[in-house]
């Protein structure tokens, strides 16, 4: 049986494999090979917690076996168990410290505990100086200098004390051409009191870089500090783990890493040329093609990124996400006849597909179509955070002669072009970068 359920699964008889392993292993509990191939069939059909289910029992009867680990670390981070997928991470680098995969995997899973951590700050304190110093410092890592400078002032209005604080200013006066500025912010950090350890256990782990230390001892804490040094913990935490990873020989993981920054930072050419390099250790891998067709379309390399989100589409038909893109690319291109069916089937698919419903009411109204456009701009509306949706149903609704709707839409367009006005010259003022 275990023989008959291994060539099944690699002969691509998934279903049929699992049948002959799953009596198998009821003969025979200890059989690992029937528990891993059993483990892998289910992943290959998105029976995911299944799959947990086995592998988690390989690894009871294989504690050392590396490739399981890496199966059930993906597996879990897939269903949202990001704490058990973490531990199987730090499992993995200490297996194997020169796997790309492993530290990739355990800063990915940092980065989103620190996340979470983040949200539940927002939930507690949403105003508080934690809450706008995280704020603060994920602008930073944007380079949006001006933004977390405000963000930063705010925080120390209210927290004047917050250590951290003057040093991220400082770093902003000196990207932006300010070395004097920032010695004084320097200096000011200097002269704040030393937190009084052990009272202040958290920042005393933080600062002495325990940082395991702290989040074992802020468990069950749900106060504001626990959660803003949980984040911060989890943050440095996910830079060591791609700092460890930057050490290691080039690998596909470590151009995804830098892809995202590049992402990031709207430098959508270079990003692209990160995804070019992880293809070569990886051609095959889908995830790493589709993410490169949407850099190439986000610098507005239509053409390329069509050709790649065809050949992904023709892969997975049944996919809402492929097929918004391709046609939404052909949008791009004015191939409006062609793009038309593509996001018509997006919106069935996926009737809350916002994005979908916005291009499909673009394209019906560039082939003279307002009448069809109306339910998707409609639809469409709760995304429009600059008026121009509003606008486009005004003249969708004066085309289709329906004037005191449209008289309506655009008094509705006016008022929010008025208040984006008022919000976009109140920010410039207290967005400026000022001297200490």
């Amino acid at each position: 049986m275990l023989n008959l359920g291994m060539a099944l699964q690699m002969a691509g008889r998934k279903r049929e494999a699992i049948s002959e392993l799953e009596a198998a292993v009821k003969l025979d509990s200890r059989l690992a090979p029937a528990w891993l191939f059993l483990g892998t069939a289910r992943l290959q059909l998105g029976e995911t917690t299944a799959a947990v289910e086995a592998l988690n029992t390989l690894l009871d009867l294989q504690p050392d076996h590396r490739e399981a680990h890496q199966m059930l670390a993906g597996a879990l981070l897939s269903l949202d168990r990001v704490e058990e997928a973490t531990e199987q991470y730090q499992k993995l680098t200490e297996f194997d410290p020169e796997s790309p995969q492993a530290w990739y995997g355990l800063g990915h899973s940092y980065e989103t505990l620190a996340g979470r951590a983040f949200d539940k700050l927002q939930g507690a304190a949403p105003q508080s100086s934690y809450s706008l110093g995280l704020l603060a410092e994920a602008r930073l890592r944007e380079q949006q200098f001006s933004s977390a400078f405000y963000l930063y002032r705010r925080a120390l209005e209210k927290k004047p004390t917050l250590r951290g604080i003057h040093k991220a200013v400082a770093e902003i006066y000196r990207q932006t051409g300010h070395p004097d500025w920032a010695s004084a912010e320097e200096k000011k950090e200097s002269q704040l009191p030393a937190p009084e350890c052990p009272t202040q256990t958290l920042e005393c782990d933080y600062h002495a870089g325990h940082y395991n230390e702290l989040i074992a001892a802020a468990k069950g804490d749900n106060t504001a500090d626990s959660f803003y040094w949980r984040s911060r913990a989890y943050n440095e935490l996910a830079v060591n783990a791609f700092t460890r990873l930057g050490q290691l020989p080039p690998s596909a993981e470590l151009h995804e890493l830098k892809a995202h920054i590049y992402n990031s930072q709207k430098r959508y050419a270079e990003a692209a040329g990160e995804w070019l390099e992880a293809l070569k250790f990886s051609p095959t891998d889908a995830q790493i093609q589709k993410q490169l067709a949407i850099s190439l379309k986000l610098g507005q390399d239509y053409g390329a990124a069509l050709a790649l989100l065809q050949d992904l589409l023709r892969q997975q038909p049944a996919s809402a996400e492929l097929t918004y893109l391709v046609g939404d690319t052909l949008l791009d291109l004015q191939r409006v006849e062609e793009a038309i069916p593509l996001l018509k089937r997006t919106v069935i698919r996926d009737p809350k597909f916002l994005a979908a419903h916005k291009s499909l009411a673009r394209a019906d109204l560039a082939v003279g179509k307002p009448v069809e456009a109306i339910p998707h701009l409609k639809a469409a509306l709760p995304s429009d955070d600059d008026g121009s949706l509003h606008y486009q149903l005004a003249q969708a609704y004066q085309a289709s002669g329906q004037s005191e709707l449209a008289k309506k839409t655009l008094a509705e367009y006016l008022e929010i072009q008025r208040s984006a006005a008022v919000a976009r010259e109140s920010a410039k003022r207290e967005t400026e970068i000022t001297a200490p």
